[in-house]
């Protein structure tokens, strides 16, 4: 399993938890409505960042396979031309 779906697994379980804990809390209607909006504002927030990170990592490692592959591109061009020019002579 990938570190992202854990890492959504255990944020959306924590929220969960959370939402829970305040609809059981002793509280009147709107004050438990109050913080159910910013508990899920602030998880929505967490979730969102962690997806950017999670994409701009993503984004490096590609970045990174490129480079890797035109290197090795252009070292095979190179053996290429070489076995060519060597077969030439």
């Amino acid at each position: 399993m990938s570190t992202g779906k854990v890492l959504i697994g255990v944020l959306a379980g924590v929220a969960t938890g959370a939402a829970i804990g305040i609809l059981f809390a002793p509280d009147k209607g709107s004050k438990t409505r109050k913080k159910i909006a910013k508990k899920s504002n602030e998880t929505v927030n967490e979730l969102k960042k962690k997806f950017e990170s999670l994409m701009n990592e993503a984004s490096d490692t590609l970045e990174d396979s490129k480079e890797e592959a035109a290197q090795a591109l252009e070292k095979a061009k190179k053996k290429a031309e070489a076995a060519t020019n060597s077969a030439k002579s």
